[in-house]
């Protein structure tokens, strides 16, 4: 059954309420849907990068003319995610710089088919340089998009906008979007991740300039990420923590990282005789084997168990067999922030959640010594 406009705000509006920040899915299949719901996601978006996350090729395929991104969605949403969604939201993801479409009677097409809403992807504004340019010669621009969700809005149709820059996200607000989700590029990481990617703090940044144009116009629309340098929710919620932002929305992260990950260690525990949890980033580096990637985790990881006990960048160097000079490095270029600021931060955050929790009464016993024992100045 078609979930209102005005239904899915009051749910994700009470989500964010009670949680602090929602979850999208972009699912290319009906397991990853499933599952997904089963844990927790709040909006599934059907968009045809997961179609092709499901092939084993990399989202950007749905960005050639390999087939009809339209079509794609129409046809695997219909037959495999809607008969699975019960009462999640589902959103159907129109590329509506189809020069075969007429923007209005597909839309109302979408909508009696029985989708809650649409998202603009794939969007033009994850293309740039004289490719974009020629596209924009050519009239295929994500003007388009932003009339999309305008009529979408104006059919009462649930509308999540990508967006790449404050402009689009003031356009969007004024076309009816009722979730502005800030992109950061394709997902990093995995055998078809992308391999360049911005830092987390850059990416945080990119993301606070189009919340603070939400906030001046709008200061009720939804905000959320997608994608970029997000591949875990420790990632995530260093957005949380730092930013406006209300949500993510993940595609690989929740669809093709894990089935990876899983499928690889499951397949190499029964050809050898090996733990799958020697693959993880805590063993890799202690045994030497670690990648960049696998030294952050390691530092993430340490600090989110011990934020409460003296950590020091210069042990978790020893230990991980490198200099504190490489790992520093090492860990500024993929966060983007120094590791002492990243500690900060996390601390003063769990520091700000845990006042909020206890009560005055219950403060002697509570264990808060480590607050003042860790970092008085701050």
């Amino acid at each position: 059954m078609q979930i209102s406009r005005q239904e899915i705000l009051k749910r994700l509006n009470a989500q964010i309420k009670v949680n602090g920040h929602i979850i999208g899915v972009a699912a290319g299949s009906g397991m990853t849907t499933k599952y997904s719901v089963l844990g927790g996601a709040d909006i599934i978006l059907a968009l045809s990068a997961g179609r092709f996350r499901q092939m084993g090729r990399a989202s950007l395929g749905c960005y050639l003319c390999y087939s009809n991104s339209n079509e794609i969605v129409m046809d695997f949403a219909s037959r495999e995610l809607m008969p699975l969604l019960q009462d999640t939201p589902i959103l159907f993801g129109l590329n509506a710089t189809d020069p075969c479409l007429s923007l209005p009677e597909f839309i109302l097409h979408i909508k009696k088919s029985g989708f809650d809403g649409i998202n603009n992807w794939p969007t033009v504004g994850l293309i740039d340089g004289k490719f974009r340019e020629a596209l924009e010669e050519e009239g295929i621009s994500y003007r388009q998009e932003i009339e999309a969700i305008r009529i979408a809005h104006e059919q009462g149709l649930f509308t999540l906008a990508f967006v790449f820059d404050a402009w689009q996200a003031e356009q969007m607000l004024k076309a009816g979007a009722d979730i502005i989700c800030a992109h950061l590029g394709l997902t990093t990481g995995g055998v078809l991740g992308a391999k360049k990617v911005q830092s987390l703090d850059r990416g945080r940044r990119f993301a606070q300039q189009i919340f603070d144009t939400c906030n001046q116009i709008r200061p009720g629309a939804i905000k959320m990420v997608y994608g970029g340098p997000i591949k875990s929710s420790i990632d995530a919620r260093y957005f949380y923590d730092n930013s406006a932002c209300q949500g993510f929305v993940g595609g690989s992260s929740f669809e093709r990282i894990p089935a990876e990950k899983a499928i690889l260690n499951t397949t190499k525990s029964f050809k050898i005789s090996q733990s799958a949890e020697e693959e993880n980033s805590l063993m890799k580096v202690l045994n030497g084997q670690a990648q960049d990637y696998d030294y952050v985790e390691f530092i993430k990881e340490h600090i989110i168990n011990h934020y409460d006990e003296p950590i020091y960048l210069s042990e978790l160097a020893l230990a991980a067999h490198v200099s504190p000079s490489y790992l520093s490095a090492k860990f500024k270029r993929i966060v983007g922030c120094s590791f002492t600021e990243y500690l900060i931060r996390f601390r003063m955050n769990k520091a700000g959640d845990f006042l909020r929790e206890t009560s005055h009464a219950r403060w002697e016993g509570s264990g808060a010594g480590w607050l003042w024992r860790l970092y008085p100045i701050h």
